[in-house]
């Protein structure tokens, strides 16, 4: 399993996975404007690569480039395939290819990957595989998705009692990355672990009930990823925010991973973010007052003794 992090790996790591794509490529698309990725998919196709996208039938203030895409895309000799209208939005950001999985926090495009802060993982677990093959096919095919109890996370099928469970497991730390926190009931899981003692902190902004929550603006970068790290040995990537519309109304698309190298990467992005927060530096520059006037005042008394 590998970690993907934005901004600092850029667009590459996708770029160099489809060049490498020997026999199948699925990708699902809700935003997209990178023309080095978009190149990658026609080469794919035009070595024998056998390219299916499935592309959101809307997005807000999108839907023209997405049917152009669509276009360009189809007249490269690539399958595509468009969301129902079941639900909002089918916001997922995902990729198949021969057999590894890729699921993103981050859209295809390059605010999101030059200038926003989030993550993606990469595996090849057969079992995550599987589950996310056949949710592709389902979408495509606007069939009903049934997911097996296990970690890739669906909205609305799963995401709700899948990150549930994994927010009651947390024992010490809840570090999230979520634009907002809203949902009533997660809002009631996150007050009820921290009153159990659990250090939780958030990027992002929480709604009314979080007690015991410490909540901070993402500084320098935008916040766009949903992300959680718990006890810094099982972490949470996705495009689902714990607010109720895409835990329970839409498309979305998430992984839980239990690889603490993983997750250990993840808690150090979110401290290297959370040291640069004006709350983090005016705590260091109080703490370095305090050591300066601690150290005078050894001075003094040790000049007053002599």
């Amino acid at each position: 399993m590998k970690l993907i992090i934005q901004p600092d790996d850029g667009v590459t790591p996708l770029v160099q996975a489809v060049k490498a794509a020997k026999k199948t490529i699925d990708i699902v698309i809700f935003r997209f404007d990178r023309v080095e990725l978009e190149k990658a998919l026609e080469a794919a196709v035009a070595r024998g690569v056998v390219v299916r996208a499935l592309i959101a039938h809307t997005n807000r203030g999108g839907e023209k480039s997405l049917r152009k895409l669509e276009l360009r895309l189809l007249d490269a000799g690539v399958t595509v395939a468009r969301t129902a209208d079941d639900l909002p939005r089918y916001h997922g950001k995902m990729m198949l290819i021969d057999g590894t999985l890729y699921v993103f926090g981050f859209n295809y495009t390059k605010l999101d990957i030059e200038k926003s802060r989030s993550f993606g993982i990469v595996t090849d677990a057969a079992k995550l595989v599987k589950d996310a093959s056949e949710l592709f096919e389902a979408d495509c095919t606007r069939q009903a998705y049934k997911p097996s109890r296990d970690q890739l996370v669906v909205s609305p099928e799963n995401s709700r009692e899948l990150l549930t469970e994994f927010i009651q497991k947390a024992k010490k730390e809840l570090l999230i990355y979520d634009a907002k926190v809203s949902d009533r009931l997660m809002l009631r899981q996150l007050a009820e672990r921290a009153k159990d003692g659990v250090d939780i902190r958030l990027f992002g902004k929480l709604g009314k009930g979080a007690i015991g929550i410490e909540a901070r603006k993402l500084p320098d970068l935008r916040l766009h990823v949903r992300a959680i790290i718990r006890d810094g040995s099982a972490a949470f990537v996705g495009s689902q925010s714990l607010r109720k519309l895409e835990l329970d109304g839409r498309r979305e698309i998430g992984v839980i991973t239990s690889d603490d190298s993983i997750a250990k990467k993840m808690r150090a992005v979110f401290e290297a973010d959370w040291a640069l927060t004006p709350e983090a530096k005016q705590a260091a520059a109080d703490k370095d007052k305090e050591k300066a006037k601690e150290k005078e005042k050894e001075t003094e008394k040790a000049t007053s003794g002599a």
